[in-house]
């Protein structure tokens, strides 16, 4: 059945990852039940699993919609059920949530902490707001030095689009691509060379997986075979690599907000809006399908609870020592006035 599952989701062009997920999901979903055939497990069972994720696992709200979601691919897409009791399923709230931002001396620090191939990654996901995947699958022909353009070819939502190519980094882009096609030069004279490609390329230009162009620019250091056809071929940096830098730099340049290599993507779109970017070329630049999901940034543009003075700074009077605390209180002019509150030191407090 999973051999079913797969086929499926590869005859609808689904993502590797996305097909990972959805195996890992119903694979799960099959032992949590005495490996029972779904076909055997009527709708309260289901509403019993994704429940228990979300009430006694407490898995985030984001985890239980994808094990959800791979329970109806399951039923509705293999099996050929219609899944009407769904709807009583108990669903995890959302949050929406601010996103971590960098500010330009933490990113300066955090990158200063960073060397070589890392250093170079994480300066693209600040300098041209790339997710993770989308600069490690940058391929060489991709990268356009002379435009100071770099494609995104099937990123989020299955969308291409053009984003801007720091100008600072052509140089080490530039060696990046050299390392790239001498590492290329030593597989084909090993008998490899091969990368994979997208859907049926491989078929239609059978010399593409061995040319220069189709290469990854962050090419991994080992072969591997690919999950698809068995073949050994040279695939992209594993994300664990720059995830754990990122971390670890993060440390060093003593950044007590949490990290990761997500945050300077939000950080380039922040500091664009900072500096007076249009919303829409934003939006355009970091690929999102609505301007909605944009608008989540212009908290800067408000500076929020940053950008409000509180009344007590507006009185004037705040420097008085920790045991003579001076409050200020209105009087009946509605001007601050000063009232000193005497507050007992720590040593004499029980």
């Amino acid at each position: 059945m999973l051999e079913q599952v797969r086929g499926r989701i590869r005859a609808k062009h689904y993502s590797i990852r996305t097909e990972q997920a959805y195996l890992q999901w119903i694979r799960r979903y099959i032992l949590a039940n005495g490996k029972r055939h779904p076909r055997e497990l009527d709708g309260a069972v289901v509403e019993a699993f994704l429940s228990r994720l979300a009430t006694k696992q407490h898995v985030s709200a984001s985890t239980q919609n994808q094990a959800l979601s791979a329970l109806l691919f399951l039923y509705r897409e293999v099996l050929g059920i219609n899944l009407p009791w769904m709807e009583n399923v108990v669903r995890a709230k959302g949050s929406r949530r601010l996103p971590v931002v960098l500010s330009r001396g933490e990113v300066a620090l955090l990158l200063r902490n960073l060397a070589g191939r890392n250093w170079l990654m994480a300066s693209l996901l600040y300098g041209s707001g790339l997710r993770l995947m989308e600069c490690l699958r940058l391929r060489v022909k991709d990268v356009d030095i002379a435009r100071n353009e770099i494609t995104v070819r099937e990123g989020k939502g299955a969308k291409d689009r053009r984003t801007v190519l720091p100008a600072s980094l052509r140089e080490a882009l530039l060696r990046q691509m050299e390392d790239a096609r001498v590492l290329h030069a030593a597989d084909l004279e090993a008998g490899f060379g091969e990368v994979s490609l997208p859907f049926a390329l491989a078929r239609k230009y059978p010399n593409a997986p061995k040319e220069l162009g189709w290469q990854f620019m962050f090419p991994a250091t080992r072969r591997a075979a690919d999950p698809r056809d068995g073949r050994q071929k040279r695939h992209h940096l594993d994300e664990k690599v720059l995830q754990r830098a990122v971390s670890i730099a993060a440390k060093a340049a003593g950044i007590r907000k949490p990290v990761s290599p997500h945050t300077l993507r939000h950080s380039f779109a922040t500091h664009l809006l900072e500096a007076g970017a249009d919303i829409r070329t934003i939006q355009e630049l970091m690929g999102h399908k609505d301007v909605a999901t944009t608008q989540i940034y212009t908290h800067v543009l408000n500076r929020g609870a940053g950008g409000v003075v509180s009344p007590l700074d507006r009185c004037g009077e705040s420097t008085a020592p920790y045991n003579a605390l001076v409050l200020s209180v209105p009087t009946e002019t509605g001007r601050c006035g000063s009232q000193p509150v005497l507050k007992p030191s720590l040593a004499n407090a029980s």
